[in-house]
């Protein structure tokens, strides 16, 4: 029988519940235990898909095809699970699925309630996405007081009540101010939102109190006096320059063995090696780069954060220090590319909208021109087919009918049918809704042998995570492979998924998302393959040809 964890956060949001659940995750996997995680987030939405990076930050997507929490990224990096469909829920999915049933005649014509029907939903869900797991580990998201997490927090507590105490542990996540201007550390905040959090009906077995500093144990002690929370399980989560320092930090102080000790469970001992190896490589590397992210919502790093991290797992396993700097497109748009000078590699990563587009285009332009190391990702791609459509087959005003709907050259357009991995036809239309119409998920892509794709990745048919609407136009492949540039890889029903430039020295992009299923301890061979070639572009050792 499943055992569960439930992380609630208190006092302000961000504090790092999904980085605490990983991590937590990560401990009790290396101690033997097999593993689901799952995030409820509060609002209507019935999936982040349509939200802007703005209001939401990065959109994961899982190997079934989900849009979901960009926390299920963090799970994934740190432990060896795949979520997917039933790892994410909303309450705009949970009241679609309850009305849904309502409308059918399910409830038997009985008045449709917050409790117990939104609540009953709610724990089947969890249940379904724990699945056969020894633990599951369940984030809520917002923080406890908000009234859009009651019901969440409600059926978390119903469940504690049903399966008892020893198959149930709550944590919680809380803020631990310090006032500079006062020298104090202020412990009110926590006490206040562990009150909330009892008010509703939960106790909770575990506080991870986020800080500048190691708590010290004077305040530990008033703590857990306060909170009703034993000594030992006030954890201090204070602030690293390495997320993945945080197991180890945790391990340290006991977090893994009272969440087993709760649930009467006999384990080996936390092996933390490959964690510790992980923080060892990035404190000692033998090379530097800087790279270049050329994006719509630089502001907001959380956009972009698979991406960012993929890149730092590239480095971890060619032992390089990564330096990732920003770059508005808008900016390159209006100011030139002359901020690029400097860089060592390039990415383009992807995006909605006609913002920033020209500023992407020319940042391509100067990296095909200048041999230096490219890696364009979905609309990174889709730029780069633009750019060599104006610039090297001469299709003047080439575009994509996304950003111009009457171009004269259409090389990149809305697709209407594809094949899913499954087998199945996915139809699309200009009329379709936003919500869950893109191409989605893990699907098959086959590299030309001899391509620079597949010597990066050693074999000649990959599974890569997808998330976009409008695709390479087919009709205009020919003309763009005579002016020099190869589609090296393609999809089962024949769709661009590789762009090559043969005769630059590493220039690579993709339809696909390959930061979706970068982790640090196994890294991916793009990121890999493209953070060597800009070691070796900084040290002047680049080929003037192609090479993995």
């Amino acid at each position: 029988m499943t055992s569960y964890v439930f992380i609630t956060g208190g006092v302000v949001s961000s504090l790092g519940k999904g980085i605490t659940s990983a991590c937590l995750g990560a401990i009790l996997e290396s101690r033997g235990l097999t593993i689901s995680m799952i995030k409820l987030d509060p609002y209507i939405n019935v999936d982040p898909g349509t939200m802007s990076p703005f209001q939401h930050g990065e959109v994961f997507v899982t190997e079934d095809g989900t849009e979901t929490d960009l926390d299920l990224g963090h799970y994934e990096r740190f432990v060896r699970t795949t979520c997917g469909r039933n790892s994410n829920f909303t309450t705009g999915r949970i009241y679609e699925t309850v009305i849904a049933k309502e409308r059918r005649g399910d409830y038997l014509g009985a008045t449709v309630q917050v409790i117990p029907h939104i609540t009953d939903e709610i724990k089947d869900s969890v249940r379904r996405g724990a699945g056969d797991a020894d633990i599951c580990l369940v984030e809520i998201g917002g923080t406890v007081g908000d009234i859009e997490s009651l019901p969440f927090l409600e059926a978390i507590r119903q469940m504690g009540v049903e399966m008892g105490r020893d198959k149930v542990v709550y944590v919680h996540l809380t803020l631990v101010p310090y006032i500079a201007t006062s020298a104090e550390i202020k412990t009110k905040p926590t006490q206040h939102s562990v009150k909330e959090l009892r008010s509703i009906g939960i106790q909770p077995d575990v506080l991870v109190c986020r800080s500048e500093q190691m708590l010290p144990d004077e305040q530990r002690r008033k703590i857990a006096l306060f909170t009703n929370v034993p000594e030992k399980a006030v954890i201090s989560a204070y602030d690293v320059d390495d997320l993945y320092k945080i197991p180890e930090i945790m391990h340290a102080q006991g977090l893994g063995d009272i969440v087993a000790d709760q649930l009467r469970l006999d384990l080996p001992p936390a092996d933390l090696s490959e964690w510790q190896a992980i923080v060892e490589t990035k404190q000692n590397t033998q090379a530097e780069v800087d790279i270049a992210m050329v994006g719509k919502y630089v502001d907001l790093r959380d956009s972009y954060i698979s991406l960012s991290e993929a890149l730092l797992h590239g480095g971890i396993h060619t032992s390089t220090r990564v330096n990732i700097h920003y770059f508005e497109s808008q900016d390159i748009e209006r100011d030139g590319v002359d901020c690029l000078r400097d860089m060592d590699g390039i990415v383009v990563p992807g995006g909605f909208g006609d913002r920033g587009i020209e500023g992407k285009v020319a940042t391509v332009r100067y990296a095909r021109e200048n041999n230096v190391p490219d890696l364009g990702i979905c609309l990174g791609m889709q730029v780069a087919v633009i750019e060599a459509a104006r610039n090297l087959a001469g299709l003047e005003g080439a575009h994509s009918t996304e950003f111009e709907r009457g171009t004269e050259h259409p090389v990149v357009a809305l697709i209407t049918e594809w094949e899913t991995n499954a087998g199945e036809r996915q139809e699309r239309s200009e009329d379709s809704d936003m919500g869950g119409t893109m191409r989605l998920g893990a699907q098959e892509v086959q590299l030309a042998k001899d391509s620079l794709a597949a010597a990066v990745y050693g074999k000649n048919t990959i599974f890569e995570r997808h998330r976009h609407r409008y695709e390479v136009n087919n009709h205009y492949r020919d003309r763009l492979e005579q002016a020099g540039i190869r589609f090296s890889g393609l999809s089962v029903d024949d769709l661009v998924e590789v762009v090559e430039i043969p005769d630059h020295p590493w220039f690579v992009a993709s339809q696909f998302h390959p930061e979706f299923t970068s982790n640090p301890r196994d890294g991916h061979p793009l990121f890999t393959s493209f953070i060597r070639a800009t070691v070796q572009a900084r040290n002047g050792e680049l080929p003037k040809v192609a090479e993995a």
